[in-house]
This record gives C-alpha cells, structure tokens and sequence, in this order.
C-alpha cells in the first residue's frame, strides 16, 4: 500500500538568513498572548493586532507589513477607508515615474504654471503664474515640499486638466489592485470621494520602491530650495530612524496627521503607515516606536532556498527509483523572535509516488507550527521528470510487489 508518511523537524534556530523571496507569514493571530513584544508605554490608545497579542496604538488607522514576504505585523482599522490627505500624492508621483521609466516624460522637461496652480492653496512650492518649471524640480516640490501647486503642474502637463488626471490616478490604482481607494484630485485635497486605506497606500509604497529603484531615492531627500525658499521634508523618520528613505506624510484637518513610511536595515525592509494621529509631535513618535518595535520583534527565517531537495521521495514504476522533493522558491517566513525556539516543521507526502512524476507537480507539503505559532502549509513540488518504465523494465517490479508485498 501507499504510505503515508509524516517526518518531524525541530526548531529552526539555524536556518535564519536573509529574506530573498516573497512567500507570505501565515497572519492568523492567536486570541491571547504575552506583552513581551509589546512596544514602550505611551499615551493611551485603542489596541491593533499582532501575532504578539495586541499593543496600543494612538493612531486611528495603523499598519505594518515586512516588505519582502508580505507578512502583516501589525493593523488597525487597515481596511477602513479614509482621507488620505497628502499621502495621495504618492499616486500621482508614482503615475510621474511610470510615465518617465515610459520616456513619455523627462526629467529636464519644463512643464507650465497655470492660474489655477498658482493660486492653489494649502501647502506649496511657491511656484509662480507663467513660469516653466522642470519635471525634476517638481517632483522635488511634491515630495519634499508636499506643493500643492506643483501637483497641479504636474498634473495640468501630463493629462491636460486634474480631472482627467485623476481619472488616471483611479486607472493606475485598479492596475496596482488598489480596491478601496478614489481619487478625485492629486493633491489629497478634502473631497467627501477621495479616499485610501492603509492597507492600500503600504500597496502603492511597496509598489513605488519595488518599480522605481531609479527613481525612489527622490524621496530620501532631505529639503529642497525652490524660488529662494528652503523646506525641509516633513518625514520625521528621516531623521530620527536608522535606515529610514521614505516616503509621504499627510495632514488634513478631517484625516489628523499621517505617514506612509519605510526604512530598510540589512536585508530587511518595513513599511508602515498610521493616520489620525492628533498632532505633528504624535506622528514622529508613535511612527519612531513603532518602525522601531517592527525591527526590534520579528525577523527573516529562511527554511529553505528554490532549488533545496528538501527530501527525496521513492517512486514506483518509474525510471528513477526517487524524485527530488523541493519548494519551488525561496521560503522566507517573518516572524516573532520569541516563536524561534518553539517552530517546528512536519512534511508530508504519499510514499511511493507511482510514474510518471512531472517537474513541479505538487507532491507533499511543509507544515509549520509549534506551541503557539500559527500553522501554515507549504505545498512541495516534484523538482524533476520521472518517466514510466516501459512494458519489459516494469516486470521486475512488479513481481518484487507480488512477492514481496512492498513498493518503496
């Protein structure tokens, strides 16, 4: 008969490394848990989920996710949609990089100031009416001086009016799967339809770094002196987390104060993005300790490299007596430092695989587990052809499983 067999692992503690792919954390959260990952005291605020139990946040919206697996390390009200305030612009830079990586834009590309940009209001870059501004200076504008007038610049000269650029604002977003947001300007100017999730900005964060590595560095800059007026980026991350080289604040009276913001150390990168935070003071803090708790709790557990054979699995009837068992990809898991020494890894898999075997075909799975870990199962695939042994090659075989009872 087919046997169906279950191997035991122990804990991981030697396989931690890099993260490489992006596999991502099982994200089920146990009902109870232990503070010990939870973050400094601070002011009182309702709780977001994490695989380490809950930890105030001050924030109304929160979430925290390991760039390369995907893994959610912590969320509140992620899902919610709200006004987004300036951090929309990171749509409407990320419509002007597509259209630069495009060569339907240059950087040394003047673009117009119109009336209606020059008026707008809120913050600014001081453009002036007439003026022929470069598509580098503006971009500057944007991201480091959050201008208004220079998104309407921008906007104005790529579409021929806001609308029309909003409406490619929602084009792009739909593309990037950006199923909770609107956009009604590129400003992040209140309109009751313009509306984000913070789950969708950490989205079109990962999006902008991922797609633009050329262009990303824009948003490390620290200030940027435009008509004989200096401003400083308004990101407190910059200056106050290590690793940290990005991306957009945002600030609305309806929306509080938000950040969309990343920061990488070594091979690992985090985004996070809070909003509704009742002051400027509040985002650099609770933006600092929670980048920092982010770092500080979980890492990067690599089970096993693509091309790894993690097993090698008999089969019957065919021209090779055992078939590689492997992943496929990198398996890079994120998790809570404390779960290292309790993670434990089971595979299983039929035994013998009766030919023919085909390269990739799903032939076993990891389970991974342990006392309070969240399960998660990883399907393992064939990593070669085994062809079926031919009629006269088959008979041997065959009469070893009448006589002896046993295929593997």
């Amino acid at each position: 008969m087919t046997d169906r067999r279950t191997l035991l692992g122990g804990a991981l503690a030697g396989l931690v490394g890099p993260a490489l792919a992006t596999p991502a954390l099982a994200q089920s959260r146990p009902a109870q848990g232990g503070r010990r990952g939870a973050a400094p005291a601070r002011p009182a605020g309702s709780p977001a989920d994490t695989p380490l139990g809950p930890v105030d946040v001050q924030a109304r919206q929160a979430l925290i996710v390991d760039f390369a697996t995907g893994a959610t390390l912590l969320e509140k009200n992620a899902d919610e949609r709200m006004p987004p305030s300036s951090m929309s612009k990171l749509m409407t830079i990320y419509v002007v990089f597509e259209k630069l990586k495009a060569g339907q834009l240059q950087l040394d590309q003047a673009l117009p100031v119109s009336e209606r940009a020059w008026r707008m209001g809120g913050s600014k870059m001081f453009v002036e009416l007439g003026a022929q501004i470069s598509v580098e200076d503006l971009i500057h504008g944007v991201i480091v001086q959050s201008g208004n007038d220079a998104c309407i610049v921008l906007a104005e000269g790529i579409s021929g009016s806001e609308t029309q650029f909003a409406e490619l604002m929602n084009e792009t977003g739909r593309r990037l799967g950006l199923t909770n947001s609107t956009f009604r300007n590129a400003t992040g100017w209140p309109d009751p339809e313009h509306r984000m999730t913070a789950r969708d900005l950490a989205t079109l964060a990962r999006r902008i770094i991922l797609d633009f590595p050329d262009y990303y560095p824009f948003y490390n800059q620290r200030s940027f002196r435009y008509n004989n007026i200096t401003q400083e980026n308004r990101n407190p991350l910059l200056a106050r987390v290590a690793g940290a080289d990005g991306l957009k604040t945002g600030h609305t009276e309806e929306a509080g104060y938000g950040l969309t913001g990343s920061a990488k150390r070594g091979d690992r990168r985090v985004i996070l993005v809070v909003n509704g935070l009742p002051s400027m003071r509040a985002r650099a803090e609770e933006s600092e300790r929670l980048m920092e708790w982010a770092f500080r709790e979980f890492e990067a557990v690599v089970l096993f490299r693509a091309q790894d054979t993690i097993e090698e699995v008999p089969v019957y009837l065919g021209e090779r007596s055992k078939v590689p068992m492997v992943g496929g990809r990198d398996l890079v898991l994120t998790l809570p430092r404390q779960w290292r020494s309790r993670l434990q890894v089971r595979l299983q898999y039929d035994a013998p695989l009766t030919a023919p075997v085909a390269r990739g075909q799903q032939i076993g799975e990891m389970l991974v587990g342990g006392q309070g870990v969240p399960e998660l199962r990883v399907p393992l695939l064939a990593g070669a052809d085994v062809e079926k042994l031919g009629l006269i090659s088959r008979i041997p075989a065959v009469v070893s499983q009448f006589v002896f009872g046993s295929r593997g």
